[in-house]
């Protein structure tokens, strides 16, 4: 009680007096007091909860309310995850600048998804774009829209081809190759299939940004492995080749949007224009080897 009275800049009394009255008009007992400390009951539980989301469409309708409407419709905040591919995010979100003709000015924030969900949480993004849903656990109030998968493909530099003539997948033993740090998921994935493939690639470098690692393989430092649905923007920016592609390692790709009453107009349109033009069904010989 004394804490909330000090954060709050009001008397401990008051706080009492306030939760009184609230008790009276619910009629039924909120707290609990155990020695010097107050618990909720489970009727404080139920409470809290409903006061929690009171709250937070009291705080999203201020932020609609302090900015100008039309400025706020016009420009889409979003957020990405550091281990997307710069590429699919370009591609993602380019579709709405291309058919609005800017009518909508991009806002683009890149850091790791506990932290844009919170901003996600806090309004102050209007979605995030992310290579993995909501992880279990989080208190975020958001929806996950899978956009689509990818298979993965693997490349090296075209200087370099002639020196990758075995056949795809063993042409990666003894290889040298560049690898997503240990702490992704798609690392856990290739290592694992690398593993059931009974190949042994020779790491030479360890990189989170995935524009960096493929700078990297432009170079000609070693192989490397990106989605497959980019493989075209792939060879041509970093004049690389396909030496192969499986549909056992898969990406997944999600637009996560925030539990509100208004969304931004924009959202809907990115979500169905990825799906339609970039995450198109799976071709089952595109899981063969690249000739």
């Amino acid at each position: 009680m004394a804490s909330a009275a000090k954060k709050l800049h009001i008397t401990p009394q008051t706080i009492s007096g306030q939760l009184r009255l609230l008790e009276d008009a619910i009629g039924q007992a909120l707290f609990n007091r155990v020695g010097r400390r107050l618990e909720l009951t489970e009727m404080g539980q139920t409470v809290y909860q409903y006061a929690d989301e009171i709250f937070a469409i009291g705080s999203e309708l201020a932020s609609v309310v302090a900015a100008d409407t039309d400025l706020a419709s016009k420009r889409l905040r979003v957020g990405i995850v550091s281990s997307m591919p710069k590429i699919i995010s370009e591609r993602v979100l380019g579709s709405v600048l291309q058919r609005n003709d800017g009518a909508i000015s991009l806002h683009c924030q890149e850091s790791e998804l506990p932290d844009l969900l919170f901003r996600l949480n806090s309004h102050k993004l209007d979605l995030v774009l992310s290579d993995q849903p909501i992880p279990d656990g989080l208190n975020v109030r958001a929806f996950n829209h899978k956009l689509g998968e990818s298979d993965t493909s693997f490349f090296v530099s075209r200087t370099l081809i002639n020196e990758y003539g075995k056949p795809f997948p063993l042409v990666l033993d003894q290889a040298p190759m560049l690898m997503p740090t240990k702490t992704s998921a798609l690392r856990r994935r290739l290592d694992d299939w690398l593993e059931l493939q009974r190949v042994t690639p020779i790491p030479v470098a360890e990189i989170d940004d995935s524009a960096m690692l493929k700078a990297f393989g432009e170079a000609g430092r070693g192989i490397f492995a990106a989605p497959s649905v980019i493989e075209q923007e792939i060879c041509r920016m970093y004049n690389a080749i396909v030496i192969g592609r499986t549909g056992e390692i898969t990406e997944h790709y999600y637009v996560i949007s925030p539990h509100r009453k208004v969304k931004h107009p924009a959202t809907l349109q990115i979500i169905e224009s990825a799906r339609s033009e970039l995450f198109i069904p799976r071709d089952p010989e595109s899981h063969q080897r690249a000739g």
